[in-house]
């Protein structure tokens, strides 16, 4: 039995989904944050349970051949980066066993197995950042990132995921903030002003959105926009979100626009797309469209009718209305489903309909209307499809569904329920767009099995 502070000698031997070592001790498993398969470690248990432990690296008595020095100094701290410590190649089949495992054990299916396609850029990839606000004890401002299942703001002067310019932007507006007496969000106190900092950039355009969540409007941050504005000539458009409530969500209800339009223009396979502040569209553009080209490819959207659920922006559908006969897409998030519908006029799409509401009343308004589906796509948050939206799935008969999913546990759940009901996972592909993280998108072909 081990206890809380118990320091013993341990293997790592695997990595969880979560980006853990795991290694065993007499029998008990034993997590590690920011370990790496091979290492054997001097290791300082920090939580014990009956089936379990946790434990932190107290020393690497021999180094993994997989081992690199990280290259950021809040590594390990701001909850953003999981695999610096670890070489990309390693990174590529930790997250190819993720998929896997999901799979076959938690799933119990038997796909093909396809190579992770790797990421075009390990760092400077993210076209959008999201910084929190706050104070410190001494009442001194600090920005940066949550760490890790806290909120807890961790400075961070520089990321290296990011595009180079949102660090300039970003210490900018600190700057113009304490001229112009623009407080920082206190979150115990719920007082203060600015809450988030948040930067949205066309990778192709160059355009860039800065979006200011406050907890109230002033009128300050109007001469803030027109000097920020006249630093950075990128900036096409600058929005104040309002969100008055005591609560962990960023944005709130309300948006005053105080330059521009408040949406900014991008491309994405070879489609332009305008994008608003709050719309879902991939962080990572020039792997976002490796991955809907592979989408696409598994859709054979040739003449068919497409069901496209949790489109967001109409991105992915959109990409394949040229050669479809008709896209009917569904998204929850009014915004999304305005910019969808601008974006289907931008591309001179009209065989494409938006409908907005949640997946599972939307598809029962299209299943009453006797749709019926060659192709169904579905994109869904972390949590997956609810079974309501999997059971109109199965009512609208497809041929085949492509599933694009930023979570393999819950891709595997959903598609295990579909082979239930007549259909095959027949194909699994991850695609990496989140180097340095333990976050991997797969694509999953899943065929009807013909009688």
């Amino acid at each position: 039995m081990l206890n809380k502070n118990d320091i013993i000698d341990l293997e790592i031997t695997g990595l969880t989904n979560e980006g853990c070592g795991i290694g065993k001790y007499d029998g008990m498993v034993v997590f590690v944050p920011f370990s790496a398969v091979g290492d054997k470690l001097k290791t300082r248990i920090v939580k014990a349970n009956k089936s379990h432990c946790y434990g932190k690296i107290e020393e690497i008595t021999c180094p993994s051949a997989d081992r690199i020095t990280p290259d950021c100094d809040v590594f390990g701290k701001c909850g953003g980066c999981d695999f610096r410590h670890i070489s990309y190649d390693a990174e590529l089949r930790a997250k190819e066993q993720f998929i896997r495992d999901s799979f076959t054990r938690i799933g119990g299916l038997n796909p093909v197995f396809l190579p992770v396609t790797g990421n075009i850029s390990e760092n400077g990839y993210r076209n959008k950042a999201q910084y929190p606000v706050g104070k410190n004890d001494k009442g001194e401002t600090l920005c940066g990132f949550f760490a890790g299942r806290s909120h807890r703001i961790i400075p961070c002067e520089k990321c290296r995921l990011e595009s180079p310019v949102f660090a300039e932007i970003k210490n900018c507006i600190l700057d113009l903030a304490k001229e112009y007496k623009i407080s920082a969000y206190n979150e115990a106190e719920h007082s203060g002003v600015l809450r988030h900092i948040c930067i949205r950039k066309g990778h192709y355009s160059g355009e860039i959105c800065i979006t200011l969540v406050v907890r109230r409007f002033v009128p300050q941050l109007k001469a803030l926009a027109f000097e920020l504005r006249k630093k950075f000539s990128d900036i096409t458009t600058i929005t104040v979100n309002i969100n008055k409530d005591k609560t962990n969500v960023i944005y709130g209800k309300d948006e005053k626009i105080l330059f521009g339009s408040g949406n900014i223009t991008d491309s994405m396979c070879g489609k332009t797309f305008s994008v608003s502040p709050l719309s879902f569209y991939q962080v990572n553009t020039p792997m976002a469209e490796v991955l809907y080209q592979k989408a696409a490819e598994l859709a054979e959207p040739e003449g068919k009718t497409i069901i496209d659920l949790y489109c967001g922006a109409g991105t992915i559908g959109l990409t394949m209305a040229d050669k479809a006969k008709s896209i009917i897409g569904v998204e929850i998030v009014e915004s999304s489903v305005a910019n969808a519908i601008e974006n289907a006029k931008l591309n001179n799409a009209e065989n494409v309909r938006f409908i907005c509401g949640d997946a599972g009343q939307a598809t029962d308004i299209l299943v009453d209307e006797g749709i019926k589906a060659d192709v169904v796509i579905v994109d869904p948050a972390r949590k997956g499809c609810d079974e309501r939206t999997l059971s109109n799935i199965v009512k609208f008969n497809p041929e085949r569904i492509v599933m694009v999913s930023c979570n393999a546990v819950t891709a595997a759940r959903d598609c295990k329920y579909l082979e239930e009901y007549g259909y095959k996972c027949a194909s699994v592909q991850g695609v990496d767009l989140f180097s340095r993280t333990r976050h991997v998108e797969c694509v999953v072909k899943i065929e009807k099995i013909k009688d």
